[in-house]
């Protein structure tokens, strides 16, 4: 079954507006099948995933196949966000993938204490990162059974 007939989402929360344009672009450039949507900020995260706030009305859309998370945001940062999602039972299931620009130890071992799938380190260049979303792609949605 092709990604598209799954009707794949990623949903990245990301603060940066430069990050989401440079995200949109690499996931564009490494063309996989589904849509990238963005959020914002944890906040964001969480009421899109409970359709609330200005995502009120989404509720025949389908949750995410998969989150690109940011661990440093406004309001409500990834680490909250990532503890809300792992212990509801509705969301735990969709796997979360860190992609920050920290390499700090404490961040990496309380993601995966947390539940997070993956952690990735945001590389430096554009055509690193054309090759991130490449094979995040290629593995979530090629290789890996993903729950409906």
């Amino acid at each position: 079954m092709s990604s598209e007939a799954r009707g794949i989402t990623v949903l990245m929360a990301e603060d940066d507006a430069d990050d989401r344009m440079l995200a949109r672009d690499a996931w564009e450039e490494s063309r996989p099948a589904g849509e990238l949507e963005f959020v914002e900020d944890g906040e964001q995260l969480l009421d899109y995933l409970r359709h609330r706030g200005r995502y009120t009305g989404r509720d025949r859309a389908p949750l995410p196949s998969i989150i690109l998370l940011d661990l440093n945001m406004p309001k409500k940062d990834g680490r909250e966000a990532l503890r809300e999602i792992k212990t509801d039972p509705q969301l735990k299931k969709i796997p979360v993938i860190v992609l920050t620009t920290s390499r700090a130890e404490e961040d990496i071992a309380k993601s995966y204490d947390l539940g997070v799938n993956s952690f990735i380190v945001k590389p430096a260049r554009f055509e690193s990162l054309v090759e991130v979303m490449r094979c995040l792609a290629e593995y979530w949605f090629g290789v890996v059974e993903l729950p409906r």
